[in-house]
């Protein structure tokens, strides 16, 4: 916390872990030393009041301007201080034709429901987000997909390699599960899709007799794991993985993962949103930024490589 550079990181973590509005003084004078701001509780309060009120800003922001190429989808559980268990963070980020990275959608629902994530990608729609994604990125949670079919219809599906390989080893005993992923790490990480649909063929060769589980958690989602060699290989590493969304919110899993009292999932929402946009701040634009217009334009790739089309010298 002593080197958060920005109060608007600060103030929701003392709030998340716990901090009663009458102890920030106390608290951010141990962290700050001498030249902490002044924070009575009646200035606390005007704070968050602000922070809602930037909250419903955003959530209602035009977009009408904006494209996204590829967005990433998860559905974040967190012990911040929510009382209903069954509810989680709905997560878009999506990337610029530019490469940034940016938060398209947040809003409290139930992961594994079709209508939350509906009523999301409704929402971002209807507030002008009319182009769909080239690809969205996101694990299992049937839910998503099915909603993503009926509001961006022509948006791919790439399943999230993490998630799968987790799903995948649950099935077999730990004393397999070594050797299982580095053979699962063989298939995603093969140079062309031949080479990881062959890799794959292999993999439910060795394991299928006797962990048929595993093989067919695997092999029902072959199209969808492997949509990325359509894609430049400069994107593969971002496009395999859900880890735009994972790596953002393990820093505010770990920050909120202790926290107890009582919290509204209304402010933990508004605590976690604050926490979300100062890391935005920092987030990395995509490797080989300068593919993105070709993907825009339509132009087609072949296992990571741009396809040149000939030119037809026969005779008419």
């Amino acid at each position: 916390a002593r080197r958060t550079r920005s109060l608007d990181a600060l103030l929701p973590v003392l709030y998340l872990r716990g901090v009663s509005t009458g102890d920030f003084q106390e608290a951010l004078s141990a962290l700050l030393g001498k030249d902490a701001p002044n924070l009575s509780p009646a200035v606390v309060t005007r704070l968050t009041a602000t922070w809602a009120d930037e909250y419903v800003r955003w959530q209602g922001r035009d977009l009408s301007a904006r494209r996204y190429v590829y967005v990433w989808a998860d559905g974040i559980y967190l012990q911040a201080r929510m009382e209903d268990q069954a509810e989680c963070i709905l997560v878009l980020i999506g990337a610029t034709p530019e490469g940034k990275k940016e938060l398209v959608g947040f809003q409290v629902g139930v992961r594994e429901s079709a209508q939350s994530w509906r009523e999301l990608l409704i929402d971002v729609k209807k507030r002008g987000l009319s182009i769909a994604p080239e690809i969205a990125v996101g694990d299992g949670a049937l839910g998503f997909w099915r909603a993503l079919d009926e509001v961006f219809p022509g948006t791919r599906h790439q399943r999230c390699w993490v998630h799968k390989t987790a799903n995948v080893l649950n099935k077999v005993p730990k004393s397999v599960q070594g050797a299982m992923k580095t053979d699962l790490r063989e298939i995603h990480a093969a140079p062309t899709r031949a080479a990881a649909e062959a890799a794959m063929a292999v993999f439910v060769e060795k394991y299928g007799a006797k962990y048929a589980r595993a093989a067919d958690c695997l092999t029902k989602d072959r199209e969808a794991l492997l949509a990325f060699y359509d894609m430049p290989a400069e994107h593969w590493d971002h496009l395999r993985t859900t880890n735009p969304i994972e790596s953002v919110f393990a820093t505010v899993r770990h920050r909120t993962v202790r926290t107890k009292g009582a919290l509204s999932p209304i402010t933990a929402k508004l605590m976690v949103f604050k926490l979300v946009m100062a890391a935005a701040k920092t987030w990395r634009r995509l490797k080989g930024e300068n593919q993105l217009p070709k993907v825009v334009a339509g132009v087609t790739f072949r296992d990571g490589t741009e396809v040149i089309a000939s030119p037809d010298h026969r005779a008419a």
